[in-house]
């Protein structure tokens, strides 16, 4: 290629059909593990990323020539960057206290980045970074769930008679779990068709295992005056 600004219909094929093989190998992952954006997604944005990058620098090349032009290469990729994050947004979800999506958000913003390194012609690069993202999402992912899941806060909602040593109850089978309680709240709900008062007392709480915290809630359930056990 002796002219910078002229890309040959086999070579931009070649960069285009990379990057749909590199988003797609991401976007497997994400669809085995059910998140929002999976396959054809991750798919999509790798080769629109790619077609975008060669665009900005192939597409112009008729006008380099022209007195009162200057090419900029990176003009168009530059948006990339900002845009995606609009479609990343669409994956985070808030549940609760707990945030979901944002691994998924990030892995699209790399895809983005990884098709613009392709269209660019940047081919080690493009799957480099490919095979780091996959150790992460597949390797370090194990990890996670072994060795972080228990810092995680928890909450556990129970709906229960008001009745003297009731929160002590709901306490002490907490602790007997080795839960870490960070925060307590009680609301008072009123009488239930039976006349006895109703509370609900929501916690934060942290939890070595996350089997555990089932194990808990079959506790609570047992305790008899408790109505109602939701955990998130």
């Amino acid at each position: 290629m002796d002219n910078p600004w002229i890309l040959d219909p086999l070579h931009m094929t070649l960069r285009l059909v990379l990057a749909l093989v590199l988003g797609g190998l991401v976007g497997l992952e994400r669809e085995q593990n059910n998140h929002p954006a999976g396959f054809r997604t991750h798919i999509l944005v790798c080769l629109g990323a790619s077609l975008i990058m060669l665009l900005s620098m192939y597409g112009f090349g008729q006008f380099v020539n022209e007195p009162n032009v200057r090419l900029d290469p990176a003009r168009l990729a530059a948006q990339v960057i900002t845009g995606i994050g609009f479609l990343g947004a669409g994956t985070i979800v808030l549940n609760g206290n707990s945030i979901s999506g944002l691994t998924t958000a990030a892995s699209l913003w790399v895809v983005a980045a990884i098709g613009l390194a392709t269209g660019a012609g940047f081919y080690y690069s493009a799957v480099v970074t490919t095979l780091f993202v996959l150790i992460i999402l597949w390797i370090l992912n194990k990890v996670e769930k072994k060795w972080l899941r228990g810092k995680q806060l928890r909450t556990v909602c129970i709906e229960m008679s008001d009745r003297p040593g009731g929160l002590a109850s709901v306490t002490s089978v907490l602790a007997v779990q080795g839960a870490e309680i960070r925060k307590v709240a009680i609301v008072q709900l009123g009488t239930s068709g039976s006349g006895q008062s109703q509370v609900r007392i929501t916690l934060s709480l942290r939890l070595g295992k996350p089997e555990l915290l089932m194990a808990a809630a079959e506790e609570l359930k047992a305790l008899g005056d408790v109505s109602n056990i939701s955990v998130e």
